[in-house]
Parts: structure tokens; sequence; C-alpha cells
């Protein structure tokens, strides 16, 4: 019974840890820790990222996880089942962190949900861009990614101020182009199909004044640490309109006096299938099957994990309850090292290419070569691909007549640190999230942002320093 979604019975299947075990009158064992250490060290010992893991609940209401091998072992392991006392239930589903560990899992629940909420808005929305036969209808104005990039922010906005009404919101649009353009009335109609509350009752004023609430000259911050949300409702409309071939993010994080506390990406068109070589190849390989989509999530001290989304066309489909740890990959040579840049900028133009020409989507390269993936719409999709291990580096340079907003880093670079990458300026110096002293809106990096699996960051500062020193 143990593969049902339902546990029927509890065996006693392995002794771990000194767990004291009583057996109840209904044939059922209660497993008692001997500290709240070691309910934590559950979740994070280092069999974990090896493995995922998947609910069963029992019919008393206790919570169990089973632990599945993602690589075989040299021999057989048995399954082992463990029931863990102080597990966060997020809307019936498995959440990975506890309260003791998680100091802001009520804000992570809440955001994951907004998140998952927005992307259902975003594959909706974006339906409309294609026909029948899947191909995308050429539209002469930006009306769906409006709708969708808009509605995001408002969906968020409208869903983090029913929890948490005291916190700011730091975001990329404000309502002037909808007013301007007529297009409130599709904001708030895809707004209120998503909803989780109130939908009836939703007004044009409420969905302007949500997406204000994250707009320029919303609120000043001052200069004394500050906590606010931030947001990128979709990063890379390219990759919205396109479909499945490129990708998009929906990207939420969490500032706490100065910190970023979690990070939530919603990615609704990411194959999951991780075996291809090349992004580029697993995007075509399903060019517009909706079934795909994942949600990565990360906790300060807490890791990052991902889900699948599923299928989120289908209401009736249930999103999935399997976690799976997240790594960044294990290269500890630059030359071995798979590489993404800004699909604004070329590999010419950044200070490697004197020691490295690029082979795109090619792991087999020859001496001073390195790979370089195909580019992908907007940056968050860039941090996801290596906080994933798919990619090792995201290098990007500052230029003078571009600001760098601060939405289209901040979740990247918690869901980085946390699976093990670093992220800083090419001076080493980590990005500075109050030098817009006011807003908050814009960070300024030095030379430009280097984003690593953390083995091959130093070597890789070292390069940048040395080449532009002698340029």
């Amino acid at each position: 019974m143990v593969g049902h979604s339902i546990l029927l019975r509890i065996k006693c299947l392995t002794n771990v840890c000194g767990v004291h075990r009583t057996r109840l009158t209904n044939g059922k064992e209660r497993k008692h820790f001997p500290s709240n250490q070691y309910q934590a060290s559950l979740f994070l010992r280092p069999m974990i990222p090896a493995m995922d893991l998947h609910l069963l609940r029992s019919s008393t209401g206790f919570s169990a996880i089973r632990f599945f091998p993602r690589y075989p072992s040299p021999s057989p392991l048995r399954s082992r089942l463990f029931i863990v006392s102080g597990i966060i239930l997020l809307f019936g589903r498995i959440f990975l962190f506890q309260n003791e560990k998680a100091k802001y899992h009520r804000e992570l629940e809440a955001a994951v949900e907004a998140v998952e909420r927005a992307c259902r808005l975003c594959v909706h929305v974006q339906r409309s861009l294609f026909s029948v036969e899947g191909r995308i209808i050429e539209k002469k104005d930006q009306t769906p990614v409006t709708v969708a990039d808009f509605g995001v922010q408002a969906l968020i906005s409208l869903e983090l101020s029913k929890s948490f009404p005291s916190i700011p919101l730091v975001a990329e649009e404000d309502s002037g182009f909808l007013r301007s353009n007529n297009l409130v009335d599709p904001v708030v109609s895809a707004v209120s199909d998503h909803m989780s509350f109130n939908k009836k009752s939703l007004s044009h004023d409420d969905v302007l004044e949500a997406i204000d609430r994250g707009g320029k000259n919303a609120f000043a911050m001052g200069t004394k640490p500050a906590t606010y949300w931030i947001l990128d409702p979709i990063d890379g409309t390219r990759g919205f309109v396109k479909g499945s071939q490129a990708l998009y993010v929906v990207g939420l994080s969490l500032v706490v006096e100065g910190e970023i506390v979690l990070g939530v990406m919603g990615c609704p068109n990411w194959v999951v299938d991780a075996t291809y070589k090349s992004t580029t190849h697993a995007q075509s390989y399903r060019n517009s099957s909706p079934g795909l989509g994942i949600i990565m999530v990360a906790h300060v001290g807490c890791g990052t994990w991902k889900k699948r989304l599923k299928n989120m066309l289908d209401r009736s489909t249930k999103i999935s309850s399997d976690w799976t740890r997240c790594f960044v990959d294990g290269f500890c040579l630059v030359s071995d090292a798979r590489f993404c840049i800004p699909e604004s900028q070329t590999w010419e133009s950044l200070p490697l290419s004197v020691l490295y020409k690029a082979r795109i989507d090619d792991d087999n390269v020859g001496d001073k070569e390195i790979c370089l993936l195909s580019a992908f719409c907007g940056s968050l999709c860039k941090y996801l691909m290596v906080a994933s291990g798919r990619a090792s580096v995201f290098i990007l340079r500052a230029r003078s007549e571009k600001l760098i907003k601060v939405w289209d880093h901040a979740v990247g670079m918690i869901c980085v640190h946390e699976a093990g990458g670093k992220v800083t300026d090419w001076k080493g110096r980590e990005l500075d999230l109050a030098a817009d002293k006011v807003e908050r809106r814009i960070i300024y990096p030095e030379g430009g942002i280097l984003v690593t699996n953390g083995k091959i960051h130093n070597e890789t500062l070292e390069m940048i320093s040395s080449i532009s020193s002698a340029v």
C-alpha cells in the first residue's frame, strides 16, 4: 500500500537515529524524535539531495515522507518511510521547511500560491497567441503580453496584500500604460479568473491600485535596511510570445532588513527532462505542449527545491507534490563549464572571449573553447539554469546606457546561493540591493554580474580581472 496516495498501514521499515516508536491501538506507529535538531537535520542531511520526496497521508492525519533514490546505487536499497512531525502542509501538498528552520515559512507559502496562480494566468493568456494548429498568431499590438504582464502584477499584489498588507512591493509595471491604451478590461477579466478570493467584487480601481502598489514612486524606502517584496511579473516577454520555443519566468522574492530571505520562480514552459544537451533541444521536444513547467523555491538556510507544475490548462489536474533538491553542477574548470549570456550581448563582447571561443550547444569542445548555451529570453531563466545544474555560469556585462533592474536578479540570486552557487559583480563584491537608496529599483554592479556554480567563481573573476586590466 506504500505506493498509494493514502497510507493505510505503517510498517516498521528501519531503525534510524534512535527514533522511538509507539504502536497505536489501530496497528499504526507513531515516531518520537529525540530533539528538534534532529527534525531539522532530517531535511538537511546530505542523503536528501540525491532523492525525490513524496507525501503519503495516513487516515489519522500523520504525514509521511518517502524517499526515492534518483540514481542507482551499488547495492539495492530498501525504501525508507519516516513519520515526520512539524511539517508544513501547503494547500494540501507537502512543503519542505519546518517552522524552526524556515523563519519566513508563512511568507513563502503565500508566495508559492501567488506564483502558481500567476503561472496559470500566463498559460491561459498565452493561448490567445496561437491558432488551432499551434502556429503563432501575428498581432501588431502587444495586447496578450500586456494583459499577462500587468495581470500577473495585479494578481500577485492582491494575493500578497491579503496576508501581508504592510509589506511594500517593488515591481516592474505601473498602470499608466493600461489607462492610456484602454486595456483595463481584459486585465481585470484575467485577474478575476485566477484570484483566490472576492472574484465577483473585483473592480477596475482594485486592479489599477494593485498594479500601482508596486510601481515607480509608490513609496520611498529611505537609507535604512528595508523589508519589501520584489516582483518581475514576466521575465522574458519575448519568450512568452514564442511559446515553448523560449523560456519565461514569473519571479518573486522577499527582502527582510536588506537581505533576500526567500524566492519563488515559476517557469510554465520549462521541459523537466534534463537529459537533453541544451535548453534549445529540450524546448523543441514538445513545441506546444502545456504539460510542462516547474516551480523553484528557496529559503535562506533551507536550500533550493523544485517541482513540476503539471498541466496548468486543466484546472482539475493536481499540481505535483514531489519536491526535488536543486544543486549547481560540479564542474571545477572554466574550460569544462557551460555558459549563458544575455541575448542582447555577444560572446565576443565579454572578457573571456580573449581566452576561449564559444561553441553553441556543443559539449564536444576543443582546446581553448567553451560550451555556450543558446540564448534565452530574460535573465531569471539563466539563474534558473545555474541553480538547477543545467548551466555553470551566467555572465552579464554592465553597460552605461542600460540600467540593471533589481527584479531581473533578486529571486535568482537566492535560488543560486541556496543551491550552492555564487553571485557577485565582476570585482567579487555582493550585489547591493540598497544602492538605490530611495526606491530600491536599480542595482549598480561594477563591471557586470557573474553567476556561477561557486567552484569556478574565483578563477573566472581572476580571468576577467587580468583581461580587463590588460585592455
